[in-house]
């Protein structure tokens, strides 16, 4: 039927190029991004699936760069180790040559002023050895020296590390002397404050060593309810009169000479720490005997270091390990997503070949049928 009002032909032709024009927008938008999927029309599902996929990926190469930021600190932390150990070797050999009587008090005395500050500067690379800003040796990095590194893409895939308990070096100790009225008493005032494990060690000036350890939960006040100094050793003076130990604050500590007749007495060498450090602290290599006592304490301090060491090594091991694995399942999941999402040039390519060719065809027919109304001109003739 010839009509004129109502082109069909050419109503056809527009509406497949339509078509034809929506799809070739769809694959010249997947090749100019290198998407399959650039909205939600698209594939609904795949959409769903790869946002999933990406949440996982970021997350894992996450846990890539904290795992290998806890090398590096554990790497830190293993480094001023192995000084001390260092340190610890040679105040040990200062002891053995100490304990022969070959050596005068004198050279005693030289060989122990070596000895302590070797020990004050293990205390003080406790202090010291930081990862961004955090002391690290001294146990209060983390959950008491346990540090919790994040090593998966979701919460609770974490790995502890111990990075032990050297020493303290943040309190510091001064004493006042002794004063007497009806009983000599004396006190040692504590700068910086105690917490839990801290240790109280001096020399008395009968030659022995006390130490008098801070345990409890609360640090400002130290009673019979949250905390206690728990003293070792024998507290004694040159006459040896017993000498009672009190404290009233984590900032006190008294010490009373219980002879009524008021013997007066000192101490030296009064240090606070904790930790691996702590007995050494109590030792000195000024006689034989005590270079003796003194090598057996190093000893076990270097094997306290070592242990820590030890297990400073192989967190670093297992965070290696677990670095390589997080990188594998990252780049498997990678491969995954890319199946579901990114763009197949080949297929894309040949798409757009085809939609241009069918918009060039699709425009001649168009054309075709809107001349073929011209004919109808011909019957009015």
């Amino acid at each position: 039927m010839a009509t004129i009002n109502t082109n069909m032909s050419a109503k056809v032709a527009s509406n497949s190029l339509v078509r034809n024009d929506r799809s070739m927008s769809a694959t010249m938008e997947r090749l100019s991004t290198g998407l399959r999927i650039n909205s939600a029309k698209d594939d609904a599902a795949g959409l769903a699936i790869s946002s999933k996929m990406t949440s996982q990926i970021r997350g894992l190469d996450q846990a890539v760069r904290n795992a290998n930021d806890a090398i590096s600190m554990i790497q830190v932390a293993e480094g001023a180790m192995k000084e001390v150990t260092n340190m610890l070797q040679r105040m040990r050999e200062l002891g053995v040559q100490a304990i022969s009587d070959s050596n005068t008090a004198n050279d005693r005395s030289a060989l122990n002023n070596e000895y302590k500050q070797l020990s004050a500067e293990i205390m003080r690379i406790a202090e010291n050895t930081q990862w961004n800003g955090t002391n690290i040796l001294d146990d209060t990095i983390g959950s008491s020296g346990v540090s919790t590194f994040q090593v998966g893409a979701n919460a609770n895939q974490t790995i502890d590390v111990d990075f032990g308990n050297l020493a303290q070096n943040a309190s510091t100790a001064s004493w006042g002397g002794a004063n007497t009225q009806n009983a000599a008493v004396g006190t040692i005032t504590i700068t910086g404050g105690l917490s839990d494990g801290d240790v109280i060690s001096f020399k008395t000036d009968a030659g022995n060593f006390v130490t008098v350890e801070y345990t409890g939960g609360n640090k400002t006040k130290i009673d019979a309810g949250s905390g206690t100094l728990a003293a070792t050793g024998t507290l004694t003076n040159a006459a040896s009169a017993t000498i009672t130990v009190a404290a009233a604050s984590t900032s006190t500590i008294t010490l009373t000479d219980d002879n009524s007749g008021g013997t007066t007495f000192s101490i030296s060498d009064l240090v606070v720490s904790r930790g691996t450090h702590a007995p050494v602290a109590a030792t000195d290599i000024t006689t034989s005997a005590l270079a003796a006592t003194a090598l057996g304490v190093v000893d076990t301090a270097i094997q306290g270091v070592n242990d820590t060491r030890a297990l400073l090594g192989a967190s670093m091991s297992r965070l290696e390990y677990a670095s390589d694995n997080l990188q594998n399942v990252s780049q498997n999941a990678s491969a995954a997503r890319s199946r579901v999402l990114d763009a197949d040039y080949a297929s894309e390519t040949t798409e757009l070949a085809r939609t241009q060719i069918i918009q060039q065809a699709g425009t001649a027919m168009l054309s075709q049928a809107n001349q073929s109304q011209q004919s109808v001109l011909s019957l009015l003739k």
